[in-house]
């Protein structure tokens, strides 16, 4: 566990801290904010899923530095974030040999680039963690900790010994989805038109299953159908993990996890991880908040004689003229910040009280031990109150609010999923121990 630092606030500091908050309208009690912060420096924080560009991840240009992301080393210490987990993203593309070519050099990439960042760019800050006692021991040392999932196992192509290629390169979970059926199983994305390759996991999809299981990689659950969900129980010989879904009772979004799924998280003892992505909170306000900022947006950009795309569009262009896009709208997001802020007067933007309302949901659903925090940052993440990783306490300081315990609180933050990571690792050994 991380030392124990307690520190004196005056009320003013409080006050100030209170502030960012927008679902808090009174001033934090100083027991309840010094309590709150003995907690946060003292449980492992653990965040569950991080994109990666891997143009930050080079010598001139890395998370050694404030860099814009949501999530650096600077961001990491400012809100005492001890690990994140940094993810090789391919997003789903036809099922053919050439769309697996490309999608492993893309997998590849940004594995060499998350290695770089703990063996080249910051060894003395950041280490690559593979088990929960690497977790600890880095912890241990005053370091932060990168871990590794996969989103989305279409790089594996038909070629199932790059699971083991994979787990050999850090990799400790996977997805057989994303948006689009993969060569593995059918994607969540199946229920906007009812239409599915195969009802659930493909054949290939159950040996992928049988080979993570075998090498003790978690199966990530966060983006495959409900079919296919209820089929990794089945063959599963390990729990499984939902590395950044909330529940679907308070939102019915196919990305979230209804009462079905979630009472097999309990039945087989696996975690899931509450994500802070704001339309899978709360829709109705994430949207009408969205639809306000947008308008901003739209005024900044004709300024300069700027057009905003649909996602859709932007998807379909080459990664330079992407990034150009990106690149220019990200100049009329940050020149619209002062609108955008006095927007949030009048219309209030999903925040950490409507994201711990989902942690209080899935409790008192599957109990403290099945439930832990993610925040999907770079990825399209992140709410009031916790934006980037600079803000983590404000997560914990909610928590404290709603009565949970210091054990809760480290069960939350990362001791369920370090337990789970056990779990299917001593799998993996007693399965390559019988053969």
């Amino acid at each position: 566990m991380k030392n124990i630092k307690v520190m004196k606030f005056p009320l003013s500091v409080i006050i100030l801290f209170s502030s960012i908050l927008s679902s808090q309208s009174q001033e934090v009690d100083p027991d309840l904010y010094e309590r709150a912060k003995s907690i946060h420096e003292k449980v492992i924080t653990i965040d569950t899923h991080n994109d990666i560009n891997i143009k930050n991840f080079t010598n001139d240009k890395n998370y050694t530095q404030d860099l814009s992301t949501q999530v650096n080393l600077p961001k990491m210490d400012k809100g005492d974030l001890d690990v994140s987990w940094l993810i090789v993203y391919t997003g789903q593309e036809d099922l053919t040999e050439e769309g697996y070519r490309k999608a492993y050099e893309n997998a590849i990439s940004k594995f060499d680039a998350i290695h770089r960042l703990t063996t080249e760019y910051a060894p003395d800050k950041i280490g690559l963690a593979t088990t929960s006692a690497e977790v600890r021991d880095l912890i241990a040392q005053g370091k932060k900790v990168a871990m590794i999932g996969v989103e989305n196992a279409y790089p594996i192509g038909t070629d199932l010994s790059r699971i083991k290629e994979f787990y050999d390169q850090g990799a400790r979970y996977m997805s057989l989805s994303h948006n689009g059926h993969s060569q593995f199983c059918d994607s969540n994305t199946g229920e906007e038109n009812n239409e599915w390759l195969y009802n659930g996991l493909s054949e290939l999809g159950k040996e992928a299953i049988a080979e993570m299981n075998k090498y003790g990689i978690m199966i990530d659950v966060s983006h495959p159908s409900k079919e296919a969900i209820r089929q990794m129980f089945q063959e599963s010989k390990a729990p499984l993990i939902a590395s950044h879904s909330s529940a679907r009772a308070l939102c019915n979004h196919s990305r979230n996890l209804d009462d079905e799924l979630l009472g097999l998280f309990k039945k087989h003892g696996g975690v899931v991880q509450t994500v802070a992505f704001s339309s899978y909170l709360k829709e109705e306000k994430h949207e009408a908040f969205a639809i306000a900022k947008q308008d901003i947006y739209k005024e900044k950009a004709a300024e300069v004689n700027f057009k905003i795309l649909s996602r859709d569009s932007v998807r379909t262009m080459d990664d330079d003229d992407r990034e150009h896009y990106y690149e220019k709208f990200g100049e009329i997001r940050r020149a619209a910040e002062p609108q955008i802020e006095k927007l949030k007067e009048t219309v209030k933007p999903v925040d950490v009280s409507d994201f711990v309302d989902h942690i209080d949901y899935l409790v008192q659903k599957i109990g403290i031990d099945h439930v832990g925090i993610s925040s999907d940052f770079d990825g399209g993440g992140g709410i009031e109150g916790w934006n980037d990783a600079s803000e983590t306490f404000n997560v914990t300081l909610e928590l404290v609010k709603r009565g949970y315990t210091e054990e809760e609180i480290a069960k939350l933050w990362g001791e369920n999923l370090l337990r789970v990571l056990d779990e299917v690792q001593d799998v993996a050994a007693r399965i390559q121990e019988e053969g």
